[in-house]
């Protein structure tokens, strides 16, 4: 495995982007895809392109883990699968340590990103704005997955409901997130008659262990995060159990979804697959990492009945998924 920086130039990268730009509109069923797909199948995912010579084959695979975290953690976390996915497609491997959800978002849209872990929040925008087709989750032995957006606050801060923020700080993590923006805020409104700016000061600490850390030092009065991360900050020590406390868990939702870009040869897309079904994830360094939450596998999923609790946030907050 190697890293993005040390097989691509900028002269490159601006290369793939000028060969990879968006295709011409196409006149076909689509949903809310953007105008470059098609969906024919009514799975509301980009269809595979019908001309070969928009399929792609490339030598390199570049892969991106949504950056919850300092990516520098997941480096080192995906480097046993990465080195695994070489062994399965023969093809050298990128990891490509995106700083953040429009970045990714964007990489996958130019032709720079062919697999990826799009946020729960980001899944959507993905799809429908740069073909992402997301195929797998982590799951527990059970087959149980999924996590719940977590209003935190630490002790003594005087708040002990989501009501108590009012006229108070609240630290979202970015837009594009769903535990981290679009559900706190759609349920505040919702169940506490509490918006942005009119009844609390929204900032944005842009990743889910800054608004962790952030109310564990007493930066921010309260936080919304996915409990998944608290779960894993605590495995690693980056911050003890007391430090902080929740005063709001939602709903659970699908976490992380896993996927490839709709233009890659459907044999690759399948050799891709596989390696995700098929790894072992024993002693490895993903189960280190994501075993803390208790993820031990990657299960299948199905993007249009799993999301349609995240479609369902998105339009209550009145998002838009046409491209930027």
């Amino acid at each position: 495995m190697k890293t993005l920086n040390t097989l691509m130039s900028g002269a490159a990268l601006a290369l793939i982007m000028a060969v990879a730009g968006p295709a011409a509109a196409q006149d076909c069923e689509r949903g809310d895809l953007d105008e470059r797909f098609c969906d024919v199948d009514g799975d509301m995912l980009a269809d595979s392109p019908t001309d070969e010579s928009q399929l792609v084959d490339p030598s390199t695979l570049v892969f991106a883990y949504t950056p919850v975290e300092d990516p520098a953690v997941y480096k080192t976390a995906w480097a046993d699968f990465l080195t695994y996915l070489e062994e399965k497609t023969g093809k050298s491997v990128a990891f490509f340590p995106v700083q953040n959800n429009a970045a990714q978002i964007e990489a996958m849209r130019s032709g720079r990103l062919h697999i990826a872990g799009f946020n729960t929040g980001s899944n959507p925008l993905a799809v429908n704005c740069a073909g992402f087709k997301p195929f797998a989750i982590m799951a527990a032995e059970d087959g149980t997955f999924g996590y719940e957006m977590e209003i935190i606050t630490h002790p003594g801060s005087g708040i002990e409901t989501p009501a108590d923020i009012k006229g108070k700080k609240l630290a979202f993590t970015a837009p594009t997130s769903n535990s981290g923006f679009k559900a706190p805020s759609a349920i505040l409104k919702a169940d506490y008659d509490l918006e942005p700016d009119r009844d609390f000061e929204p900032v944005f600490s842009g990743k889910h262990d800054n608004s962790i850390l952030g109310v564990a030092n007493k930066d921010y009065p309260a936080a919304a995060v996915a409990n998944t991360v608290i779960t894993r900050m605590i495995a690693r020590d980056v911050i003890k159990e007391d430090q902080v406390k929740m005063i709001y868990r939602s709903q659970t939702f699908p976490t992380t979804g896993y996927g490839t870009a709709h233009n890659l040869k459907p044999e690759l897309r399948e050799t891709i697959r596989d390696a995700f079904f098929s790894f072992d994830w024993s002693g490895t360094s993903l189960e280190e990492e994501f075993g803390k939450g208790g993820e031990t596998q990657f299960i299948p999923i199905d993007y249009k009945g799993f999301w349609e609790v995240i479609r369902k946030i998105d339009s209550a907050n009145g998002v838009s998924y046409a491209c930027q």
